[in-house]
């Protein structure tokens, strides 16, 4: 059932009643959207803002208020009260349990889930990793937004690309295989990876200040790259492979997959068909000896497409990407999940695409985000300041084990737990607020199991599992029956989720779908943890308020399903934002 949509209907079919002759009425869909969730609970589920109408009816809102509360009689469903220049509308509390619960119910774990993707690709650019170096905390935000994305989308139906556009090119790469063909050792760069790598890094550039001539051979190895010379190439894809081991570690504790790992490298020979276009369609001009493309008509800065030397840079780079994007896979949209600072560069190159002729340029999107910090403290590579991510996961999983020790000593498996936990803390505090806004990491904000944190709604989940598999046990059923609704006598009393705790309950899952949606709209994870956490809270205080095992049978099964219809919804919100779903805790 989908409580907004009725509602909408039947403002349309008052409209139609009392106002047969107006024109330019709304249809359904646009009143679904003027409809608005009251600041307090005693004005009702929903409620229509007649000045909307005001206009067209040429009336006062509370006038139109009063003639659309008249005509409205769906006593099932809701009643309808004129207040000031607002039509509220009271659901009919049974009904629409009974309605509510037996949507989620029936869906079950696809609850929220949507077709209207058939048929469309969405490609995601997100986490882009640099070759040769560690992946730090300042990376979490674009990979579980990029993750959380990518499986929102796959839930509404669309087809996904998850795409790790690898930082694989540059002077650098030769200055490594410089700093390795004179100080490394193959045994210990296998063993120890990226770190190993680091330290080769470090030590070009102290040996460099001391022997300038080392930078001039390091950029001679990055051309033997360029030009494909074997030994050099061979090097370089060994690094690589050195780093994507490192790294999948950290995926694989994070759930994170990719469909694609090309990178720079892969773009390096597919750029001349960007300066082809530019020259023929008279959009590339001379700079200072560099060709750039004029953005000045945009209010931009111009694009810089080639350096004076004829070197490629990131906006060539970016460009080449989207065309081999669009010819391979098609996409109907392309996110690039990269922080905020990098606006003006989107911005530029989207709008060198646009002049190109491709009318696609508008199906480029910036999902931008902002910093992360870590207990207060700015991170800088360069001053020391930087946090790996797999030892932050490695560490939250040792706190969140030492807490799981203290409180669930008789846990049965506390090691796995402790990762769902731990981890889930971490991904939960990165995908809490607004994705523009900075976040601040801090380990004892992350780990509490009682307010907005991952534990408190990976324990709410855990919760609902204990209160079913209880009423399991009491009818000697099997923790797979609970699902059938195997308690009592089947009949479930309705009217024993009346109360406003029950009720709030029940509002929110209805309104779960609109935020999956709405998430997928604005490229927001955060909308779906909240609708989590609010889904959390309020079945605890509807949890602590209600009895459930001990009331009446018919009661007693309205309020087990509702706590099933949570448990479920909960577990899919986590799935969405990339966070397991422990069963015992």
């Amino acid at each position: 059932m989908d409580s907004k949509q009725s509602i909408a209907q039947l403002v349309c079919q008052a409209l139609a009643s009392c106002y047969p002759n107006s024109e330019q009425m709304p249809d359904q869909n646009t009143v679904a959207e003027y409809l608005e969730v009251p600041p307090e609970k005693e004005m009702g589920d929903y409620a229509f803002p007649c000045f909307k109408l005001s206009k067209v009816l040429r009336m006062g809102p509370p006038q139109i208020a009063i003639a659309l509360a008249q005509a409205i009689d769906a006593p099932h469903l809701c009643q309808a009260k004129a207040m000031g220049g607002y039509l509220n509308f009271f659901f009919n509390r049974e009904n629409f349990a009974q309605e509510i619960l037996g949507s989620v119910l029936a869906a079950g774990e696809a609850y929220g889930s949507g077709t209207e993707g058939r048929g469309k690709t969405i490609c995601i650019d997100f986490s882009s990793i640099n070759i040769a170096k560690r992946f730090h905390i300042g990376h979490l935000s674009t990979t579980m937004i990029g993750h959380s994305l990518r499986r929102i989308f796959d839930f509404l139906g669309y087809t996904t690309v998850s795409i790790n556009h690898l930082g694989d090119w540059g002077t650098q790469f030769g200055k490594l295989i410089s700093a390795y063909k004179h100080w490394g050792d193959q045994d210990e760069v296998e063993r120890d990876g990226v770190e190993a790598l680091t330290r080769l890094y470090v030590r070009f550039h102290e040996e460099a200040e001391r022997e300038p001539a080392l930078e001039d051979e390091g950029r001679a190895w990055f051309k033997k790259i360029e030009d494909g010379d074997p030994e050099a190439l061979h090097i370089f894809n060994w690094f690589k492979e050195l780093t994507l081991r490192d790294t999948q570690r950290v995926y694989d504790m994070l759930g994170v997959t990719f469909n694609s790992y090309n990178g720079e490298a892969f773009y390096n020979d597919k750029m001349g068909r960007v300066i082809d276009e530019l020259k023929e369609k008279n959009l590339l001009t001379i700079s200072d000896g560099a060709s750039i493309v004029d953005l000045e008509d945009s209010g931009m800065p111009p694009c810089l497409i080639l350096k004076k030397d004829g070197a490629t840079l990131y906006a060539t780079r970016d460009i080449a990407a989207a065309l081999y994007r669009k010819d391979t896979y098609d996409f109907d949209k392309c996110l690039y999940v990269v922080a905020y600072q990098q606006d003006l560069h989107f911005r530029q190159w989207f709008k060198v695409v646009e002049k190109m002729g491709y009318a696609w340029a508008r199906d480029l999107i910036h999902v931008s985000f902002g910093m992360i910090s870590y207990e207060g403290q700015t991170l800088a590579t360069r001053k020391g300041h930087v946090v790996y991510l797999e030892d932050l996961l490695n560490r939250a999983k040792e706190k969140a084990l030492e807490i799981i020790r203290e409180k669930s000593p008789d846990l049965e498996n506390p090691q796995e737990v402790a990762a769902q936990v731990g981890i889930g803390a971490v991904v939960y505090a990165d995908l809490q607020n607004n994705r523009i806004k900075d976040i601040d990491f801090w380990w004892e904000r992350a780990l509490n199991f009682d307010g907005e944190t991952g534990p408190y709604v990976q324990y709410t989940h855990a919760r609902c599992c204990s209160v079913l598999r209880k009423a399991a046990q009491r009818e000697a059923a099997a923790l797979e029956e609970v699902s059938d609704l195997s308690w009592g006598d089947g009949q479930a009393d309705y009217a024993g989720l009346g109360d406003d705790y029950a009720q709030e309950v029940l509002r929110l899952l209805s309104r779960f779908p609109e935020a999956v949606r709405e998430a997928a709209l604005r490229y927001e994870p955060s909308i779906i943890t909240r609708a989590l956490t609010e889904i959390a809270k309020s079945y605890n205080k509807f949890y602590y308020e209600n009895r459930i095992l001990d009331a009446e049978p018919g009661v007693r099964q309205a309020r087990l399903e509702l706590t099933l219809a949570v448990k479920r919804t909960l577990k899919t919100a986590l799935y969405l934002i990339g966070m397991d779903a422990p069963e015992r805790m």
